[in-house]
């Protein structure tokens, strides 16, 4: 199919459904009418996967939007904003092959107009973390931005890829505090065959910066390999660790920023203290079973190219 581009939200058209009466008492529930997917563009095939997974959630009679919007709110000084691809045509070409009806691609004037936000929404304690420690600033910028095309696009369910993982859970706690009308849906992690994580910084490595960047999917399968083995908080660290140190011996070299053992809820470390339940869809803890959930996370830079990663590792409990 062909995606529609438009550049103004006033240009979106009405998803399916959008004047229907409210279902009777009893009736089954409608699936949602419209799912937005947010990107800052340069498509590839995670943002592929999250296209396919908004149009299973609203069915094929159902809108699919896709938002372009190079955020500069989330760059930082001396960060890639002027350098980050920018490839709208391909973008939307992806987009309409993998099922959106829509790509939104909005100026920074439609998105701020007037300039920058005087008014801005804050991450909080957990925006300060592991990211946050390192790109200052930048998880007020990110939810900022979302808040306004959340506005803007009106979905029912938004998507976002587990591979952001702080980026997600800040989402989620926003909707939940904030009291969006809108669910977010988690989208896992799409790799290349060789483990990496698709990014679309992924075109600035060279061919040694893609091996060096290698680590850092091997760091977290070796600690998901030693989580498997009935291993400890701090046995699968120290697995991640010990990969993660080799690499930097490499030419080039992994420049490691962090690799953190987390609870995903607000991102505080884990120590060997059994990480808390899993959470369900209302953000209270389950009770069913003792295995408990940690999200392992890891940022480095190789070369001039800052790459992060992440993935969740079950401790105790049923395997």
């Amino acid at each position: 199919m062909t995606a529609l581009l438009v550049h103004q939200a006033a240009e979106l058209p009405e998803p399916p459904g959008a004047h229907e009466p409210p279902e009777a008492p009893g009736a089954a529930p409608e699936r949602p009418a419209r799912a937005v997917v947010m990107t800052m563009g340069a498509l590839h095939e995670g943002h592929a996967a999250l296209v396919r997974a908004a149009r299973a959630e609203v069915g094929p009679h159902g809108q699919v939007v896709v938002t372009v919007f190079v955020n500069p709110l989330q760059f930082g000084p001396g960060e890639d904003l002027d350098r980050y691809p920018r490839t709208l045509d391909a973008d939307v070409l992806l987009a309409g092959k993998e099922g959106a009806d829509v790509v939104y691609a909005p100026s920074a004037d439609e998105v701020y107009p007037g300039g920058e936000p005087h008014v801005r929404v804050s991450a909080g304690p957990m925006g300060e973390r592991l990211e946050g420690a390192f790109r200052p600033g930048h998880f007020d910028g990110m939810l900022t931005v979302v808040a306004k095309l959340l506005h803007l696009t009106r979905p029912d369910v938004a998507l976002y890829g587990q591979k952001d993982a702080q980026q997600l859970a800040l989402i989620t706690r926003m909707v939940r505090d904030l009291n969006f009308p809108v669910r977010i849906l988690g989208v896992p992690t799409v790799r290349e065959p060789d483990g990496l994580a698709l990014s679309s910084r992924n075109v600035y490595l060279s061919a040694p910066e893609r091996r060096t960047a290698l680590a850092l999917s091997r760091a977290l399968f070796a600690a998901r390999e030693a989580a498997g083995a009935a291993g400890t908080p701090r046995e699968a660290l120290a697995a991640a660790e010990s990969v993660l140190h080799d690499a930097g011996a490499l030419t080039p070299p992994l420049e490691l920023d962090y690799a953190a053992l987390v609870d995903p809820a607000d991102f505080t470390p884990v120590t060997d203290a059994v990480p808390r339940p899993p959470q369900g869809p209302d953000g209270t803890p389950r009770q069913d079973g003792a295995a408990r959930e940690a999200v392992l996370a890891v940022a480095a830079k190789v070369g001039t190219t800052r790459l992060i990663d992440n993935i969740r590792l079950t401790f105790g409990g049923a395997r």
